[in-house]
């Protein structure tokens, strides 16, 4: 191992713009995933009800794969999670193909297992991020990395629309083969990341994670992440077949979606700075406020317009509450023991956000597309409440 990768900081600026450029070919296959699961699994399933059960298996999958990508993180370096995750990805693709042609829903299930492992290992690109720079400059690293996926929500809706005809009768057939191929160059991208390979202390993990874990700074971290996460998810989720059935085409769906995804993303150029300035609290307080401006526009109506302007807000309030969230977790755990209160962080999420997706495709077909976003104000009071309650205690503790 070249001397230079015992130096953490040596190849900070080629290894965040590497993360970037895997974050954005990466995210597009994320993209593709949601921009056709819905769609594939309302053709193939034997009950409209199930329509979205890949979608809630994929991110299921993301939940499962977190704490194992972690532990080969921490045992192996990030790099060798990195590569096991793009091998997923290809995967992934491979398998969704093959069950579009055979016209087989519990392949095209089972095909989202390894894509949610992938999309688990692509969001640790965010923290990596952070080993490669220095303390103060670490939220505008994990911003950097995040602003690839501006350029994913451009690939990945128009990867969809320019080869979901391609492979007539099989709808989408083609483009999970592009999928495929783009999850291969992204490992080509990964490959020269150069990170420090774990020390002794980080392979022993520091502190157990219950002591952890029971630190109310962390539990609020993961509240606000969780719900910033589910409720994206519920409604993106949601969002492609809903406007499928309120005979909207699936042009505008994939628009809507692009226009979703850049929002999510874009806001990152900035992000960093506005939490370096503001305080990661702020940062998600403004973040969960978004996403109930969302369900609000929502609410007023089902034309194409309404959706856009849904998913746009969603998008950014996602940003500020994901990564405002993300930078407080780091706060709460030394350096050796990051890697497993990132995962531990990432698992909660995601597990909680399976509860959801699964909830999103049921509500939609029994009760129709208010529902689903009438129930999002649920989880926004509750993860306000505890921000208020953690700024409060923060507050009061500095006047001590």
């Amino acid at each position: 191992m070249p001397a230079a990768d015992t130096t953490p900081y040596a190849h900070g600026t080629a290894n965040v713009l590497r993360l970037a450029t895997a974050q954005a070919l990466a995210g597009a296959n994320a993209v593709v995933v949601y921009a056709t699961g819905a769609i594939v699994g309302n053709t193939l399933a034997p009950s409209p009800a199930l329509a979205t059960l890949p979608l809630s298996i994929f991110v299921v999958g993301m939940a499962v794969c977190t704490i194992p990508a972690g532990a080969i993180a921490r045992r192996h370096g990030r790099r060798a999670a990195f590569l096991a995750g793009t091998g997923c990805g290809v995967l992934v693709g491979l398998l969704s193909a093959l069950a579009v042609l055979l016209g087989s829903f519990w392949l095209f299930c089972a095909a989202m297992i390894p894509g949610g492992a992938y999309a688990a290992v692509v969001l640790s690109f965010r923290f990596a991020a952070t080993d490669c720079v220095e303390p103060e400059r670490r939220p505008r690293a994990m911003s950097a990395v995040m602003a690839g996926g501006v350029f994913a929500g451009v690939i990945g809706p128009q990867l969809v629309t320019l080869t979901m005809d391609v492979w007539p009768p099989h709808l989408f057939l083609a483009t999970f083969l592009a999928q495929a191929a783009v999850a291969a160059v992204s490992a080509l991208v990964l490959v020269g990341v150069r990170l420090p390979m774990p020390t002794a202390a980080e392979s022993a993990g520091g502190r157990p994670l219950g002591v952890i874990a029971r630190q109310p700074r962390f539990v609020t971290a993961v509240l606000c992440g969780v719900v910033s996460y589910l409720l994206m998810n519920f409604i993106m989720t949601a969002a492609p077949l809903a406007m499928r059935l309120c005979g909207l085409s699936q042009e505008a769906s994939n628009l809507g979606l692009q226009w979703h995804v850049i929002a999510m993303y874009a806001p990152s150029f900035v992000t960093g700075r506005l939490v370096e300035r503001f305080g990661a609290p702020r940062i998600v307080f403004a973040g969960l406020g978004l996403i109930a401006a969302s369900a609000a526009v929502g609410l007023g109506g089902v034309d194409v317009a309404h959706f856009w302007v849904s998913l746009i807000l969603l998008g950014v309030g996602w940003n500020f509450g994901f990564l405002g969230a993300s930078a407080l977790v780091l706060e709460c755990h030394r350096p050796e023991e990051k890697t497993q209160v990132q995962s531990l962080n990432d698992f909660i999420v995601f597990g909680t956000m399976a509860v959801g997706s699964f909830a999103s495709g049921g509500l939609l077909a029994a009760f129709g597309w208010d529902s689903v976003l009438w129930v999002s104000f649920v989880p926004l009071a509750a993860a306000i409440a505890a921000l208020a309650v953690s700024a409060s205690s923060r507050a009061a503790s500095a006047t001590v």
